[in-house]
């Protein structure tokens, strides 16, 4: 048997070593139009910022190390432009000599990867100081650009997770750093909560930040960048991380169906619909673990194990592949941020309104040992079921973990239900000994079952704000959280005997506090007939 696989950075050599483990007798032949395979793509900004200074440490494999050990036949600068489904053969064109040829396959694998998508901005072409970083190439080009002009002030164009890794590398090394987003929050997917904590945080190691604004101008060969608003921004340096898209076009050409957004779809062998054609990683829609919808899987994690299980297949062992969740991480100066399957924002794309959120903020590790900090974590579920739909967090420790065990948590279909029931390791230094999941499980049970009840800020209905009563049960001397103006406040400590200054006859809101107490005075007041609802912002 003799099987083609079109891209080699992560899918790709994935599933070719894993297919010669398998079998010593089948051609394996990988054909990738880039200069490197198999490369740390998500260790790229840590490169530039000179935090990893060792280039050769990011290229997992070479062409010649996958012939070594694996015998592998790996063509570089080597680009598919046409595929023939039934010639069962690929039109191949050498990008060094432009020399073009065609190559035959019994099975054909796409691992095209996606590209960078950019904003239509007059005057880009002719800036010479913009760059993007998908590739080793990528990051070459910037980094020989800026030993060369030794550029100062960058923008960033883009404010999700890579646009923020971007901005600290940069930062790193001792640049003035401004980012450009056209929502209104950084980022997305993250949920408001989250996105805020990272905000301040940009703002606090002074990064330049505009949301909700769009460039429309380059001019001065890039080194001046004009908003809508009319606004000017100059730098020496300008970056897009504006996202990216399927490489889908030889596919679609071939008749390979492609889904709304252009991903190729995929069965749960990871079979296209044409025979004998095979797809992974980036350019593929499939089907959500957690909602069985369809959704693409943009991770190189999942692409790798995507490749590992079509390998398996290919041999005949009868597997099936389960879908994507989606789950990721990302360094944003001393905080972590990470996520597993839906955001709300995901949430609502999909058109699913039926859920509940809980927000909480307990200490990462015991709070009497050294150096505890807030863990600010949020979990959305099923209003009915209580199915965990997905959780984020952000925080300076203990923010992966809790995270990654929440994905396990989905994996094995657990409920809000079952997270009370998670027996995590305990110690000082590492936990509390109620672990935040445990916490939020608690407190989503609370929810389901109409025991303590909480409302975002924005579904606050605008005439409540003139007539409701807003509690804030802080302590005396703590300073005042959140946006609501308080009507009143009774310290916690002091409720219960002064139940007779709530009012029965008018909705009642406990104001923003992070922590617990919210939540025992939720209880104090529904132990005297007073259903309060606590404001999460």
């Amino acid at each position: 048997m003799k099987v083609l696989i079109i891209g080699a950075v992560a899918g790709g050599p994935s599933f070719a070593t894993r297919l010669r483990r398998l079998d010593e007798s089948i051609e394996i032949i990988m054909l990738e139009r880039g200069a490197n395979i198999s490369y740390a793509s998500c260790a790229l900004p840590y490169y530039l910022g000179g935090v990893i200074d060792d280039r050769d440490s990011l290229i997992e494999r070479t062409p010649e190390s996958l012939k070594i050990k694996n015998n592998l036949d790996v063509r570089i600068f080597h680009e598919v432009t046409t595929i023939d489904p039934q010639a069962k053969a690929v039109s191949v064109t050498n990008l060094k000599t432009n020399e073009s040829y065609v190559e035959t396959y019994d099975k054909l694998v796409i691992s095209a990867g996606a590209r960078p998508v950019f904003p239509l901005i007059d005057g880009l072409a002719e800036a010479n100081n913009a760059f993007v970083l998908r590739s080793v190439s990528d990051a070459d080009a910037i980094k020989n650009f800026m030993e060369q002009e030794n550029p100062q002030k960058v923008t960033i164009l883009g404010a999700g997770i890579a646009g923020l890794e971007l901005a600290e590398n940069f930062k790193h090394r001792g640049m003035a750093v401004t980012l450009v987003e056209q929502l209104p929050q950084v980022a997305y997917p993250y949920d408001q909560e989250i996105a805020d904590i990272l905000y301040e945080k940009l703002i606090a190691e002074d990064i330049h930040v505009f949301l909700g604004e769009t460039a429309t101008k380059i001019s001065e060969n890039g080194r001046k960048l004009r908003l809508a608003d009319g606004q000017e921004i100059e730098q020496e340096m300008l970056i897009f991380a504006t996202g990216v898209k399927p490489n889908n076009e030889v596919a679609a050409a071939a008749g390979i169906a492609l889904a709304a957004d252009q991903h190729i779809i995929v069965d749960d062998q990871l079979r296209t619909n044409i025979a004998d054609i095979y797809a992974i990683g980036d350019v593929i829609e499939t089907t959500s673990v957690i909602t069985g919808l369809p959704i693409p899987s943009l991770l190189s994690s999942a692409a790798n194990r995507q490749g590992h299980l079509l390998a398996d297949i290919f041999v005949g062992n009868p597997l099936r592949y389960r879908g994507f969740i989606g789950a990721g991480v990302g360094k944003v100066f001393d905080l972590t941020a990470s996520f597993v399957g839906y955001t709300e924002a995901m949430l609502h794309a999909a058109g699913i309104t039926n859920y509940k959120t809980i927000f909480i903020t307990p200490f990462d590790h015991a709070y009497f040992y050294p150096g505890a900090t807030r863990l600010n974590l949020k979990l959305i579920f099923d209003a009915d079921s209580g199915k965990i739909l997905g959780g984020q967090a952000v925080g300076e420790k203990g923010v992966d973990k809790r995270i990654g065990e929440l994905s396990v948590a989905i994996t094995g279909n657990l409920s809000v239900f079952d997270l009370p029931d998670l027996e995590l390791p305990y110690s000082p230094p590492y936990s509390t000994t109620r672990d935040p999941l445990n916490t939020a499980g608690y407190v989503a049970i609370n929810q389901l079952s109409n025991v303590a009840a909480t409302i975002k800020l924005a579904d606050i209905p605008e005439a409540d704000f003139q007539t409701a009563f807003f509690l804030d049960i802080r302590e005396a001397g703590k300073a005042a959280a959140g946006s609501v103006t308080a009507t009143a406040n009774i310290p916690l400590s002091e409720l219960r005997e002064r139940l007779a200054e709530v009012p029965t006859n008018q909705t009642v809101y406990l104001t923003f506090r992070k922590g617990l107490n919210n939540y025992n005075a939720a209880r104090i007041l529904a132990g005297a007939g007073i259903q309060a609802l606590i404001i999460e912002e």
